[in-house]
This record gives C-alpha cells, structure tokens and sequence, in this order.
C-alpha cells in the first residue's frame, strides 16, 4: 500500500486532490442547509470505523479518491488527514517491526553459502563418468533388444507362413476331399476348357423323375458336402486376404465342385419333389416321411447356401406349372374339371387338414375386415401347422369351383412344403449373419437374388404363377367389367380366393411379402373398378332421376308404389333404396368405399333439392291463392256486421276452395315431414349396422369414424332444417282454420235476442266442438287416418298447444270487439229510453236476462273447447291466454253503470 502511495505522490503534486475538497467543503459550509449531499439523508447515525488493512478501498488494485472520500463523509478533511497520518505511521511501524524480526536471517543468509562453490565442483567430477558408463550400458541394451526383436518378428513371420501353408494345405486337402465326395474325376490343372468334358453328373436319376429307394441318404450325403464346402469358402476368403496365388489357381476346381452341388442337390430336391407330389406312386406313410425328411435336408442346404430362388425356380418348374397348365386355360371356367385326389393313406399329421371347410360360404366380403391373416398365430410363438383350407362356395360358380381345385392342390402338395420351408428359415435365422461372412460376395450363380432373405414360396412360386395364369388365360372373362353383376361375383369370389390362400401361408411375414409381390400389384390393378362405379352409377341414377322427375309430393300420386310401410312417397323410398344398394353385398366393392360414401351424400343433397323445389314457398299455396285472399276479406266483414244464422256465406265458394287448397297443402307438408324424419332415422340406422363395419380404416385409435359420421349428420341436419319451415307453416294453416270455426262466436248475441224461448243454455254452442277438428283430421284423432297420422307422438301436443295459444287469442279478440258493440248497443237504448212507453220497464228486464243466458253460453262454450283442448295433450291451465279467456267470458258482458 505504501509503494502505491509514494507512486501517487511521485506522478501528481497533489494525489488527494486536497485543494479540490477544501474548496468543496468552502462551498458546503456558505450554502448551509440550502447545499443537497450527494448521499442519500439516512435517519440513523454513521458508525465510525478506523483506517485498517481490511478497508476495500485501500486494498483496490486502482485507489479511487471520490469512492474513499464519499465514504468517510463524516469525517471532516481535518480528522482525515490526521487519521491518514496516523494510518501511515502505523504501516511504517509495522514495516520496521517486519525487518527486525528477520534481520537474523537476511544477515546468516550470505555467510551460510559461503564455500558451496568448491564443494558443487567436487560433485561434478564423478558425474561426467557415471554419465559415460550409463550411455554405454544403454547401447548395448538397446542392441540386445534389436537382435530379439529381430528373433521374435522372423519368428512370428514364421508362424503366419506356416499356419498359411496349414490353411492351403486344408484348402487344397479340401478340395480334393470334396471332390471324392462329389465323385469327380481327378484332371490336371491346364485348364478347365479343355477337361469340361469330365464334368459328368454322377447321379443315376434324372430331373422329374422319383428317386430310388437306394439313394435315400442322398440327401445327408449332400448336407455333409455342403458343410464341407462352407468351412472351405471360409478358408477361400482368408486366403484371398493374403493375397495367395494358390487360390487363383484352383479357381476352376472350386466352381467344378460348386457347380456339381448344385446339380447334385436340384436333382435330388427335383426327384423328392417328383416323389412327394406323385399320386399315382401309392407311397405309404413311412416313406413319406423319409421323403419330408431328405426335402427338410435339401431345403436347409439351399438356405444355407442361400440358393432360395434356385429351390423355388425347380419347385415352380416342377409341381406348379405342370398343374397350372392343365388348370388354367381360357375355356377353364365351361370345362368340368378333375378332382384333386389325395395323398393316400393319409400321413397322421396331415389328417386334420385334408378336411374339407365344409361347404358353407365365408361371412359376406364387404362386412369383413380385409385381414385375412387376422386369427393366424405368430410363426415366432406357435407351430406352424395351419388349419384346414377354406373353401369357397361353388354352388352354380365355375370361378369359385377353379379356385377351390387350386386351394386343393396347394394345401395338398405345398402345405407341408412351406411350413418346412418356413421353420428352415426361423431356425437358420439366428446363423445366417455368420454364414453371410462366410459366404461372401462368392457368386453362387443365383441370378435371381433378391434382397428378401429367405424363401417365400407363397410369394414366388405359389402366386406368381397363379396370378400370371389368371391374368393371361382368364383375364377378358374375370376382369371384364360389362356385367356389374358378373363383375362383383367375380372380384368377391377372387378377393375370397386370395384370401383363403392367405390363410394357408406360413406366416404374416409371407402374407406381407405376397401382397407387395409385383405380379399381386398388377393383378389388383386389372380390376376397372371405376368403369364399374361408372355402370353401378348410371343403373342407380336413371331410376332415381325418372321418379324425381315428378315434382307432384302426394302420396297419391300415379308413381306410388304400395306395400312401403317407412316412406310415404315413392321419391324417398327410392332415394333410400339407392342409398342401401350402395352398401349392400351385391354391389358394394370394399376398393371403392370412398365413392360410395360420396355418392350417398350426393342421393341426401338431391333429395334435399327436389324436396325444395316441390314444396311451396313459405306462406304461398300452390292452388289458387285468391281464394285466401278472400277469405280473409269475408272474416273481416263478418267481424264488422254479423249475419243473421239463416243468412248464407257470401263466399262460399271461395271458402270451399280454399279448404280444399288447405288439405293439399297439409297433406303436402305432412308428406314432406314423415319422410324427412323416416331418411333421417333409416339413414342412421344404415350407418351403425352396416356403413361404419364396411368402410376400411375406421378403427377406434383414429377419428376417421368420427369424422365421416359428422359429414353424414351435417348432410342430415340440411335436410332436416326444412322440417322447421314446414312445421311452422302447417302449424299455420292448422290455427287459421280453427280460428275460422269461431266466426259464429259473434252473432251469439244476436241469436239470443231473436229466440222467443228465454230460459238459460245448458250445452255448448253447435261450433265448439269443432274448433279443433282440423288438428284432430290432420293427426288421424278420433278419425280413420289423417296426413299426420304418423306425425302424432312428436308433433301433435306442439302442434295442439300453438294452435290452441293462437284460437285463444283470436277468441280474446272476439270477445273484446262483442263487448264493445254490446256496450254501444246499451249507450243507444238508454238513450232512448225516456220516449219509450210505459212498457219500457219490462224491456230493460228482458235486456239484462239476455245477458245473463249469452254469459252463460260462453262459458259453456270455453268449457268444452277447453276438454277439446285436454283431450289433445294440451295443458290448458297453465296456459295464460286459455286463464285470461276463461275469466272474460266469466265476466258481466258490459258494465253495470251502463
């Protein structure tokens, strides 16, 4: 800390800055109370702390003046200075004290080396030789190692030369042993043109023909070759690392033996095959066995040198075509064809599945999920003994009686086949890695390698030929789309066939690999299934567009046909029948789900437009609207000046009219109302018990399902949203014919004046029952049959109680213009009353009895349109405008004061 003051004092005259705070502190002291410190005013007292080491801002790397300064702003420039001297004089103290406490050792410090120059110059001589001898001693270490390094490279040399000769010498004893095994004849190694004339096939049997009984073990003698010829590939390629020479030189004798085995074991494969699928040989159960056992050899020696499409080349060469061609051929379908005959005796563990399935037909195609290998167990898990083959139904179906003669043979002569096959393949699984590094890049002249590893029997040999065949023979009779009927039989029979033939694969895995197979490709493409939607298209269109065509919506228009107990109307019902012919068995094709779907929505739009088009426009009549026009006219004059009881209707032919304008339009608009509700409930229905089953990939992890039911109810809630306008205008109709009925409410009074009989009413007015007659008619009440009929459980309480809501109010109506005119009526007599006679009196009487009788006769009326009312379903007391009519007529007629 010192060193860095006196460095500050060094550079600056006045490091502190001590005239800068004088005049600082002058400044503070004239402007008094009035100068504003920097820091901030704190309530509590500063705490006075003593200059030390521990201060942050003397222990800085950079000594900051103001930051000390502002610090210690209690203190006054006076106190610091003195508190800063006495710091300075501390650390002198403290310096001083350092020096004496050490003194001792700074002094000895000199005197204690004096000497140690002689004695290092002493030490030094001996090093220089000890030195000298250490790298000599290392030389020759060093040259003792070189020579055993030398030793022990020449010798591991050596011993990789030697266990390469060993490696040769195995190769070629190998080589030579293979061929004794093989039987081939020793040549000399000038070249293999020249003695390609040795390479005779040794085998007394030849291709296609049974094999003898003497040449049985064959097939082991020819596995033990082949793990002979793996272990010498194996060498081949360890050789070839290094590089030997040797190698290239016997070349020729490897493909020579090479070529042998091959020609070795498809023989003797091709002669067990022969003998296995050879009816007419009798083999009994035993030898049968013994023949599966040399084609499980055979088939493990191809897997193993991975010759799969070779043992399927000779299996399709064989067993498969020869049985094609004389089953497949363009007049196969009008030919009888021979039964499949089999294997006689039957071996124990084929006796299950010989069976036949029976000649019940499979569940219906379009409501079965298209996973024929659904219930089959995992090959990895379980046996692979499958099932007995499921026939298809081939009553007065040539197609299907083909199919099942070919399901026949391949459960008889390739069931057993593939499931060896398939458990040669599980089983080498687990070493094919190991064989693949043995093997190498070595050309087995497998020309057809794919990257499939494995054999795939079903795919490559079963189908691929069935498919070509059913394709080039058949193919103007299966695939032709002119008859949808024909077509349909024949794509369901067909997608049956394959997958019956599923169902005798070995496992998923083949199943997958067949249907990505390219013959199984293009054979699903050869199906026109849009020129089949086109046809079904027209067939279903025409019918429905002729019977729209008829914008007439009565049920009994000339089109109806009778017997249709959902729909009234013909146009539904074949709107609907178009609709379920689309998902039935007979025309639906699993392929072409989308378009069916689209094409329902389409039959509800059309149906929805031409529902538009027939019904009349809201609050229009299609039959002479005039006739509403003035029947309105003729209830505003009757309102105004009732007619006497013996005076006709002025219009009543006009009103005749429009009632009969009013039952078409009811009859029209209930028409429209059942058979929305009927599509929309039959449509539904349609869905959940077929639709969503039938459509593909409708599984409950996606919201597939979800979604094509929204579609389907938002079409329906478009057809449905006319309901609204049609209920709301036959509610209409319905409640200005009832209001009609009470036109004679008005001349009540006039009626009671005229009658000579006075005395008090004791039954409703002849027009209170049949204010509600029109909804009774309309929903069949008390009647034979009415429009509405079968409207009536959800509609007819709705509809009786708006109908009711509006004949009370026109009611109200009445009754307020009688009561007025009955109030005028009573002005004008008592004004006249003064120049009556002397009988006046009596007249007054009589007035206010025919009060009291026409208040009775109301209320009896109001009493039994309030039971019409109740025997509809309409809940009249908790009605408020029935409440306010019922106490009107309870009421006096006209005021007392009057």
């Amino acid at each position: 800390m010192s060193s860095r003051v006196s460095q500050a004092i060094a550079k600056s005259p006045d490091p502190y800055e001590l005239e800068r705070l004088a005049e600082e502190l002058v400044a503070r002291e004239l402007a008094g109370s009035s100068y504003a410190p920097r820091t901030t005013a704190s309530t509590e007292l500063p705490i006075y702390v003593p200059l030390s080491h521990d201060n942050p801002h003397l222990t800085a790397e950079v000594f900051n003046v103001e930051e000390f300064l502002l610090s210690r702003a209690h203190t006054s420039l006076q106190d610091l200075r003195s508190e800063l001297r006495d710091y300075l004089t501390s650390l002198k103290e403290e310096l001083v004290l350092l020096i004496n406490d050490d003194y001792e050792a700074f002094i000895s410090l000199s005197t204690d080396l004096r000497g140690e120059g002689s004695r290092l110059e002493k030490l030094k001589l001996p090093l220089n030789d000890l030195r000298k001898r250490i790298s000599e001693s290392r030389a020759g270490l060093q040259a003792t190692q070189d020579s055993i390094q030398e030793t022990l490279d020449a010798r591991t040399k050596l011993r990789e030369e030697k266990a390469l000769l060993h490696l040769l010498l195995e190769i070629s004893e190998s080589v030579t042993r293979l061929e004794s095994l093989l039987l081939i004849s020793q040549v000399t190694t000038s070249s293999l043109e020249s003695h390609s004339s040795n390479y005779q096939f040794h085998l007394a049997v030849s291709a296609g023909q049974p094999i003898d009984a003497n040449q049985g073990n064959r097939a082991k003698h020819l596995a033990r070759v082949t793990a002979e010829y793996t272990q010498l590939l194996y060498h081949i390629k360890k050789a070839k690392e290094e590089n030997c020479a040797f190698v290239d030189e016997i070349r020729w004798r490897i493909d020579r033996i090479q070529s042998t085995l091959t020609s070795d074991l498809d023989h003797v494969f091709s002669a067990i095959l022969s003998s296995l699928t050879d009816i007419k040989a009798g083999k009994v159960s035993d030898e049968r066995v013994k023949l599966y056992v040399d084609l499980t050899e055979c088939l493990r020696i191809y897997d193993s040198l991975h010759l799969w499409r070779v043992a399927e080349e000779i299996m399709r060469r064989d067993v498969m075509q020869a049985f094609i061609k004389k089953t497949i051929f363009p007049d196969a379908l009008a030919a009888s064809l021979s039964p499949v005959l089999p294997h006689t005796p039957l071996p124990a563990a084929l006796s299950t599945r010989t069976e036949p399935y029976g000649s019940a037909p499979l569940p219906r195609t379009p409501y079965t999920p298209f996973t024929a290998f659904a219930i089959k167990q995992n090959p990895f898990e379980a046996s692979h003994i499958s099932g007995p083959v499921h026939l298809l139904d081939e009553s007065n179906d040539a197609l299907a009686k083909l199919y099942n003669q070919i399901l026949r043979f391949i459960e008889r002569d390739f069931g057993r086949i593939m499931e060896i096959a398939e458990r040669v393949s599980l089983k080498a699984g687990s070493t094919k890695s190991q064989l693949s590094i043995a093997l190498g890049n070595h050309d087995l002249g497998d020309a057809q390698q794919v990257s499939v590893d494995g054999f795939e029997i079903m795919t490559n040999v079963v189908w691929a030929e069935i498919g070509r065949a059913i394709m080039d023979e058949l193919g103007t009779v299966v695939f032709a789309p002119g008859n949808p009927d024909k077509f349909r039989k024949h794509h369901s029979t067909t997608q049956a066939f394959i997958r019956s033939l599923e169902f005798l694969a070995p496992s998923t895995h083949s199943v997958q690999n067949m249907r990505s197979h390219p013959v199984f490709t293009t054979f699903q493409r050869h199906w026109q299934l849009s020129v089949y939607f086109q046809l079904r298209w027209k067939e279903v269109i025409t019918k429905v567009e002729e019977t729209l065509s008829s914008r007439i919506l009565d049920p009994e228009a000339p089109n109806f046909a009778p017997g249709r107990n959902v729909f009234v109307t013909a146009q539904a019902a074949d709107i609907f029948t178009a609709i379920a012919s689309c998902w039935s068995a007979e025309v639906y094709i699993p392929d072409l789900a989308h378009r069916f779907w689209k094409f329902t929505l389409q039959l509800l739009s059309r149906y929805r437009e031409w529902l538009e088009s027939s019904l009349p426009p809201a609050g229009g009549s299609p039959v002479k609207p005039a006739a509403n026009i003035t029947n309105e006219k003729v209830c505003i004059s009757v309102i105004a000046n009732p007619p006497r009881p013996s005076t006709p209707g002025v219009t009543q032919e006009a009103t005749i009219e429009s009632t009969a304008a009013d039952e078409i339009l009811l009859r029209q608009f209930a028409t429209a109302l059942v058979d929305i509700r009927a599509m929309t409930s039959q449509v539904l229905q349609l869905w959940r018990e077929e639709i969503i089953m039938m459509l593909p990939n409708t599984s409950t992890e996606d919201n597939t399902a979800e979604v094509l039911e929204v579609a389907l109810r938002t079409q329906l809630e478009q057809l449905s949203a006319l309901s609204t306008s049609l209920y709301s205008q036959a509610t209409a109709i319905l409640s200005r014919r009832c209001c009609d009925a009470l036109l004679p409410v008005r001349s009540i009074p006039s009626q009671f004046r005229a009658m000579s009989n006075k005395r008090l009413p004791s039954e409703p007015s002849y027009f209170a029952p049949t204010i509600l007659r029109p909804v009774r008619i309309f929903f069949g009440v008390g009647t034979v049959s009415g429009p509405g009929e079968r409207l009536k459980e959800e509609l007819l309480r709705t509809v009786s109680t708006n109908v009711v809501e509006t004949v009370c109010q026109r009611y109200i109506q009445y009754l307020t213009a009688m009561k007025k005119t009955e109030e005028s009526l009573r002005r004008l007599k008592k004004g006249k009353r003064s120049t009556l006679s002397i009988f006046g009196s009596a007249a007054g009487k009589d007035d206010g009895k025919d009060e009291e009788r026409i208040r009775a006769q109301m209320i009896l009326d109001v009493e039994a349109f309030k039971t019409e009312g109740e025997a509809l379903g309409v809940d009249m007391q908790s009605m408020d405008s029935f409440i306010a009519l019922d106490q009107m007529v309870r009421t006096e007629l006209v005021d007392s004061d009057l």
